[in-house]
């Protein structure tokens, strides 16, 4: 399986002659980010906000059947179940030999049943920023909790890129022993990728 990320919790997934794309943000919305311009044959969305649903941004090839099955879990984007930000999905990728796991924007804990669901994922994508999801140290705690195999920080700042209330993508790798950072913005995930933190690097 191939993951690129195409900056902010934007990510384009592959497998088997199969793309999907999460979360396009809007044109000039995340501040230092460019337009995204896509070809995949399906979008999914989180939630309704403008750094997250921007559909069009991605073309649509001609549907085919998917040999990505895709499970949809509700959550929430802030710790007040939804009274301050409304609900966030999280979605689960698995090809039949990979299971990702995208979250979103969760803004809250994992519930036990989450948790189960959430169980054996050889990636994850988490946002790490806090203000509007959880932040570094609750995203290190949910990562303890479900050992997945390869970490993917999300919906962070640099000083290039991103919201200035969120924190760091260091703030989150500094908790961490063995991260790796690429020099590009995709990794391949196979049955034989050895643990670690991975940190992608945007293509200018």
């Amino acid at each position: 399986m191939k993951i690129t990320w195409l900056g902010h919790a934007c990510f384009k997934i592959e497998s088997m002659d199969y793309a999907v794309v999460i979360d396009p943000y809007e044109d000039n919305y995340v501040p230092g980010l460019g337009s995204i311009r896509e070809t995949a044959n399906e979008v999914l969305v989180s939630h309704g906000h403008r750094d997250h649903n921007f559909t069009d941004a991605v073309e649509v090839t001609v549907k085919r059947p998917s040999p990505i099955v895709i499970t949809e879990l509700e959550a929430f984007h802030d710790d007040k179940k939804g009274a301050l930000r409304g609900r966030t999905k999280i979605h689960i990728l698995d090809d039949g030999s990979i299971r990702a796991a995208h979250l979103g924007d969760l803004g809250c804990g994992l519930t036990a049943e989450q948790k189960e669901q959430l169980k054996g994922l050889d990636a994850l994508m988490i946002p790490v920023g806090g203000f509007y999801t959880i932040d570094a140290v609750q995203a290190k705690a949910i990562v303890d909790e479900l050992q997945p195999k390869v970490v993917i920080p999300m919906h962070y700042r640099s000083e290039a890129f991103g919201y200035d209330v969120l924190g760091t993508v260091d703030d989150f790798t500094e908790l961490f022993e063995l991260v790796v950072e690429y020099p590009g913005n995709a990794l391949e995930v196979t049955e034989e990728t050895a643990p670690h933190t991975a940190v992608l690097a945007l293509e200018p």
